[in-house]
């Protein structure tokens, strides 16, 4: 079994993204939605992401950097307690004030799974580096996919959970705003398992010298990345975090089908991450990045032409086969292009680059959707996403990680 070869520690920091995919998940699904049932507009919904994501692609950035400084273990414990603190603001809170404090403080529901996929978030640059540090270069891609496919997984069965206010109107007559609030409550409770389970991962950790944050030879890559990150990010920040929102709009969708629907997106997607280092061990990992996500970008203009619920779930579900197959390689090709003492704040960067313009489109979203019209900031989120696949093969076809570079004979 391939599990059997994974280090302890390994295998930990998968259960913990695991744990925090399922939560990530129905708060995706469902975090919009809630903010409607509040009463908020959909441009004070898109601006409420906007914030979510800003504020947490700056503070991804410092999680990065202090966790090279401090140690990965440390910065993880702290986020575990910062999700706690958020979701207990949302059981007791609906006032837009406390919504943006608590998004701020740990980009839960709106932003959550940002840079990363399922289960990413704040946590994932930390994360990143922890986990590079526990597998060997000729299997770091296969350990990364497989942190994903479990993150995927988990974020399937999470979305079904999504289905919960719903249940709870209908069978026991809840309130509409108070059946949200288990979820929440459930959330907190993962959090508080999480910080039992980074205390048992093992870290030897070295201080980082106080120098340059990035050396020159890692830095030209990851100013390369980190510029494509925000066209492509600008493009995916269109389409992503008000998806279900859309589905809501667009088809008058109830939270249980919207539930299915992304139950079978995240099962998909976790089994593309299976597929992606088999894929790029064919063809290697530059083009399978490229031409998965290709594939993913013309998906995306073609579901805003959808005539019906079924069509456009069916694309999803496909799109996010191909979609997401290049997050566990670009995160395993980033650290392997990048010194070791390194990683945690190449993770940061980059995650930061990719972040800010995902949080800015949101707002600019809602607007089109409000004022314009609902399927605009689909096709033009693809057409971005497109236009940074092109760009991104140029730049990086010739760049191979160590394990694909052949030893020159003597």
């Amino acid at each position: 079994m391939m599990l059997d070869h994974l280090h302890r520690d390994a295998k930990l920091i998968m259960v913990s993204r695991g744990v925090r995919a399922f939560a990530f998940s129905y708060l995706n699904v469902v975090f919009a939605i809630y903010l409607n049932q509040l009463g908020f507009s959909t441009v004070i919904i898109g601006m409420v992401f906007s914030v979510a994501y800003i504020s947490g692609a700056l503070l991804t950035a410092v999680w990065g950097l202090l966790s090279d400084r401090y140690g990965r273990k440390k910065i993880l414990i702290l986020l575990a307690i910062l999700t706690i603190l958020s979701n207990t603001i949302y059981i007791f809170f609906s006032h837009l004030f406390f919504i943006l404090l608590a998004v701020v403080i740990a980009n839960v529901g709106a932003g959550g799974s940002a840079g990363g996929g399922q289960g990413g978030g704040p946590f994932n640059p930390v994360e990143q580096a922890l986990l590079a540090e526990k597998c060997e270069p000729e299997n770091r891609n296969l350990i990364f996919s497989i942190n994903s496919f479990v993150g995927s997984i988990m974020g399937s069965l999470g979305a079904l959970a999504s289905g919960v206010p719903q249940h709870l109107q209908e069978q026991w007559g809840w309130e509409p705003i108070a059946s949200y609030r288990p979820l929440f409550a459930l959330t907190a409770l993962f959090a508080i398992a999480l910080i039992f389970v980074y205390q048992a991962i093992g870290e030897e950790h070295r201080p980082a010298v106080m120098k340059r944050m990035i050396s020159k030879q890692s830095g030209a890559f990851v100013t390369k990345l980190s510029l494509l990150g925000i066209v492509d990010n600008l493009g995916a920040g269109l389409i992503g975090p008000l998806v279900s929102y859309w589905f809501f709009l667009r088809f008058g969708v109830e939270l249980k089908s919207l539930g299915v629907m992304f139950f079978l997106s995240y099962f998909f997607a976790a089994l593309s991450f299976l597929a992606a280092p088999v894929i790029a061990r064919r063809i290697g990992v530059v083009r399978t990045m490229v031409f998965s996500h290709a594939i993913a970008s013309v998906l995306n203009i073609l579901i805003a032409f959808a005539p019906t619920f079924f069509a456009a779930g069916i694309m999803l579900v496909v799109r996010s086969f191909v979609a997401y197959m290049d997050n566990p390689l670009r995160e395993s090709y980033t650290m392997a292009m990048v010194k070791s003492e390194e990683r945690g704040s190449a993770a940061g960067v980059t995650n930061l680059a990719r972040v800010v313009p995902f949080g800015i489109s949101p707002t600019i979203s809602a607007y089109m959707m409000q004022s314009l019209s609902l399927s605009v900031p689909l096709v033009i989120g693809g057409s971005l996403q497109l236009i940074n696949d092109c760009a991104f093969y140029y730049l990086f076809r010739h760049l191979k990680p160590p394990e694909e570079v052949k030893p020159r004979s003597p």
